[in-house]
């Protein structure tokens, strides 16, 4: 039988404001335990909490890049209950009157809806023995430690509506959200730091029903792969019970990694009772018209839109353009090294017209090679250095220097990789490294011929394979004449040569 699945997700992302949600300490967990605190996020007697203006505008801005309702009114309210790490044994959040209400995200040529988005306080974090913590000073084994720190950080959640049917569709949608909150600049949304913590709803129906099955919950994923993963494998399972006429149970689910696959946390026979009741010591907040395009005028180009334009005016592959605008720092530098190409070109003597046109002219040759060097070389060797886009030593203006000297063929592919690796490294200028390493290209059709000749006489046996029939010993030869050269020699004249050679 054939079932269908229904996802839905509940993400929550750190905003990266100065400070915390209701009070004036610090927005961050760097610090020694405990240190970051006041008496409004220790839940001190008497202490009165105050909004954080700029949490409440990033959480409209965001509605407003999901194409969102930013709500006339919404309000706070009191979410009792207890555990170690919330102090005041309730969380302040305006999860049943949010600020922001619909919107959607598109995914693979389809939109995701949006239930709501709402604003709301962080707990603070528990530390166990495990994680490096004395077991000593008389405390016994299995200590745990409450650090307050984050106790009151301000936590943006979007709930969406349950659209998705697979784990491909949800990885998407969060890594399409975190693209977003980057590019607004109101989140880091770091996964493996808990900056976005992600949260699965997933239940199946057989094919005809309407009625949507069991609900099962799967908390405390840490990366895109694993809301993925842990997904695509509850799929399965739930699919085998029901196909042995076994019932699916209401719970709780966690991601095994050792063993890649859900494990059971505990049952949820009934949602809790928390008793919400609004803030009485906040009041209800309003957006106005004003306010509204004020926000509307600070949304940056999207994600999405950025893509497009990718595409469309600079001519690069949807592949390309999706990966060159997954980073803000990289989007920019890509269109900042264009920029300077284009410079380049109008600057050629040899090149007469209008701008415009002598970059159309020349445009997809070289948008091609830029597309191919920066997602494939240089790519590679930020992934070995484990480094970033912002701790970059290349400039813009080298970068596009370097895609010059390819395009003219001052330097062939391997000589080409040498120096952008001695870029990476030393930030230093191409045409210098190119210079002082000996890495221009030979092009002297006759020094290459002299080469040729020697390599053909210290060769006889292969000579005679070649003019046999067996050609694919023609790359031998191609590799001889490059050694002989360092590297340097054109390999498209090296070959044609050869082959011209290797006839008489």
């Amino acid at each position: 039988m054939k079932y269908l699945p229904t996802i839905g997700m509940e993400i929550h992302l750190h905003l990266n404001t100065k400070s915390k949600m209701f009070c004036g300490c610090a927005n961050t967990e760097l610090a020694p335990p405990n240190t970051n605190i006041c008496p409004i996020c220790t839940a001190q007697p008497g202490a009165l909490p105050v909004i954080n203006r700029q949490a409440v505008e990033w959480t409209a801005l965001l509605g407003l890049a999901v194409n969102g309702a930013i709500q006339p009114e919404f309000r706070f309210e009191r979410k009792n209950y207890f555990y170690p790490d919330l102090p005041k044994g309730y969380q302040i959040t305006s999860a049943n009157h949010p600020p922001i209400v619909g919107g959607d995200i598109a995914v693979g040529g389809r939109k995701i809806r949006i239930n709501h988005i709402h604003l709301e306080e962080d707990t603070g974090s528990l530390k166990h023995d495990s994680q490096g913590l004395p077991a000593a000073a008389g405390r016994g084994q299995g200590v745990t430690l409450v650090d307050l720190n984050r106790s009151g950080a301000p936590l943006l959640e979007l709930v969406s509506e349950a659209d998705m049917t697979n784990g491909w569709e949800a990885k998407t949608f969060c890594q399409e959200l975190q693209l977003i909150v980057r590019t607004l600049g109101i989140a880091d949304a770091d996964m493996e730091k808990g900056q976005m913590r992600c949260e699965v709803n997933i239940s199946l129906r057989p094919d005809q029903q309407k009625e949507f099955g069991t609900k099962v919950e799967i908390k405390n994923l840490n990366s895109f792969r694993v809301v993925e993963r842990s997904i695509d494998y509850e799929i399965e399972r739930q699919g085998q019970l029901l196909d042995t006429g076994e019932k699916v149970t209401q719970e709780t689910r966690g991601w095994d990694e050792k063993k890649q696959a859900t494990v059971s946390q505990r049952t949820k026979e009934s949602s809790h009772d928390y008793r919400y009741f609004p803030e009485p010591d906040l009041p209800p907040l309003t957006c106005d018209q004003t306010h509204y395009e004020k926000l509307q005028a600070q949304l940056p180009e999207l994600p999405i839109a950025k893509r497009a334009r990718f595409e469309t005016e600079y001519g690069f592959t949807a592949e390309d353009a999706r990966l060159l605008t997954a980073d803000a720092p990289l989007a920019s530098f890509t269109e900042n090294t264009i920029s300077e190409l284009q410079a380049w070109l109008v600057s050629l003597e040899t090149v007469e017209g209008n701008p415009e046109e002598i970059w159309d002219k020349n445009k997809k040759k070289l948008i091609k090679l830029l597309g191919g060097w920066l997602t494939s070389e240089l790519f590679k060797l930020i992934n070995e250095a484990n480094a970033s886009m912002a701790e970059l030593k290349i400039t813009p203006e080298n970068f596009a220097e370097f895609i010059t000297l390819v395009y003219q063929n001052k330097v062939n592919s391997t000589a080409a990789q040498k120096i952008l690796r001695m870029m990476f490294e030393r930030g230093s200028d191409p045409s210098d490294i190119m210079n002082q390493e000996d890495l221009a290209q030979l092009d002297d059709s006759a020094e290459i011929a002299k080469i040729i000749t020697r390599v053909i006489a210290e060769n006889p046996d292969n000579v005679a394979k070649y003019r046999s029939g067996k050609t694919n010993v023609l790359q031998f030869f191609v590799g001889q004449v490059m050694k002989e050269t360092k590297g340097k020699a054109n390999p498209e004249m090296v070959q044609k040569l050869l082959i011209k050679t290797l006839k008489h």
